[in-house]
């Protein structure tokens, strides 16, 4: 990095951090596959398994929800940090799953202050959601994996548990014993709250997880005083942020880079390059205001050519255009340096593009995004209407190769963000990939 960009107050650090910047499921997981392999550790440092990343390796497909992206890539070491809450269920499925497949797990490490995702949690998300309803209010859209009820036994401070706590059995089981206590209160005495079941499950799992139970804040800061780099990455996304997100409809953590020290343990002074995740048109899942939702045909044809269908759940993602006031404010939340524009391809053959720049609120218009569910569901988008392109981009590797009104396209949403490129996904396999800039924290390939 040059003085001038010194000068200029960017970071220096050379670990990197890859977000999103929607409302999830943007493709992070491509780019951190992309990028792992020059960092010494990939770090995932919020949610839980409500989250999901799809790498496409040659003809192989990987789905994974807590073990980080960095698996797939031999001699990095994947480290589920303690802003994570931990399914150990669901997370020994995936080392089961994926050991299967022949990829190497020796570096996968957890950190020992990541909370526990317990059976009454997901019990509880279920309730909450259905209680909801039959109250005649709309439900958040969850995934009813217990996330949520997690996260706040975890700021309540009773009656939650640690992986830390996996590895005393006498400790963990009156950890339980305690929990199941107050959740019986609420939920009743069910198998959820079996506190003697429950006990001897986790007394299990620590003996199955010991070796990978960590304290990852230690092992992270040993790496870079050793004058290694850490690939931070972010689950969820910015617009599902649980404070600056479309509040009530969002997760539970801070899902933008304003969550990586607290749910790692390094400071932001360690992070020179933030690269925010973008698609090249909207999706959301789950219950919320999504201001560009389309629900015609072309809705449709997008929804099929980009296989928007969650990877966690499997519903049908909601499809829409581009909507930039949104992205700007998202970028700015994050420090973001460049954006990575992902799924362009699917674009390819409309004639007409819209892009949203502004939002029409009680006959104003405002280039403001609402962070807040109810004043956004109330906004009209204001668009631009763009030329469309076609053909098959799939291949090509060079941005000046790509047809001038895609280009075009990618330098609206640049200047109007008034953030640069760094990197352009034309397909779903890893080198389907076009290197903008080398500054973004990866070199060119």
């Amino acid at each position: 990095m040059s003085d001038q960009e010194r000068a200029c107050g960017l970071p220096t650090g050379k670990s990197v951090a890859v977000v999103g910047l929607q409302w999830g499921d943007e493709g992070k997981g491509k780019l951190v596959d992309v990028l792992a392999g020059e960092h010494d550790a990939v770090v995932r440092f919020n949610g839980g398994a409500n989250a999901g990343h799809s790498i496409v390796v040659g003809d192989e497909r990987y789905a994974v929800h807590l073990v980080p992206v960095g698996v797939l890539i031999p001699g990095v070491k994947s480290i589920i940090g303690n802003g994570v809450v931990v399914d150990p269920e669901q997370l020994l499925k995936e080392i089961s799953d994926l050991e299967s497949r022949g990829v190497d797990l020796s570096g996968l490490m957890i950190s020992s202050r990541a909370h526990v995702v317990m059976p009454y949690h997901k019990l509880e998300d279920a309730v909450r959601e259905e209680l909801a309803c039959e109250g005649g209010e709309n439900s958040i859209g969850t995934t009813r994996r217990g996330i949520g009820p997690a996260y706040a036994d975890k700021a309540q401070r009773r009656g939650a548990i640690r992986m830390g706590d996996l590895l005393d059995a006498d400790l963990v089981r009156r950890r339980v014993a305690e929990a199941c206590r107050l959740k019986q209160r609420f939920l009743g005495n069910v198998p959820e709250t079996d506190a003697a079941v429950l006990g001897e499950r986790l007394v299990e799992y620590g003996r199955v997880l010991r070796d990978r139970i960590v304290d990852s804040t230690y092992l992270l800061h040993d790496i870079l005083d050793d004058g290694g780099s850490i690939l931070f990455e972010g689950a969820n996304a910015t617009l599902l942020d649980v404070d600056h997100g479309t509040y009530p409809y969002a997760t539970a953590s801070n899902a933008c880079a304003l969550g990586i020290a607290a749910g790692s343990g390094v400071p932001m002074s360690n992070v020179g390059s933030i690269i925010g995740v973008a698609k090249a048109y909207s999706t959301r899942v789950g219950a919320g205001p999504m201001p560009t939702e389309l629900f015609d045909e072309i809705g449709d044809g997008i929804r099929t050519r980009g296989r928007e269908f969650g990877t966690t759940t499997g519903r049908p993602r909601r499809v829409g255009w581009i909507d930039l006031v949104a992205l700007r404010y998202a970028a700015a939340i994050n420090g973001t340096t460049h954006l990575a524009i992902t799924l362009l391809d699917v674009l390819a053959g409309l004639d007409e593009l819209k892009v949203c720049i502004g939002y029409r609120l009680n006959g104003e218009i405002t280039e403001r995004f609402l962070p807040d569910g109810p004043s956004l569901g109330r906004v009209e988008p204001v668009y631009e209407s763009m030329e469309g392109f076609s053909g098959d981009i799939s291949g090509i590797r060079t941005l000046s190769e790509l047809p001038a009104a895609a280009q075009a396209y990618l330098d609206r949403i640049s200047s109007y963000c008034g953030v640069p490129i760094g990197l352009v996904s034309v397909g779903p396999e890893r080198s389907q990939i076009i290197h903008v800039s080398e500054r973004c924290g990866c070199a060119a390939r």
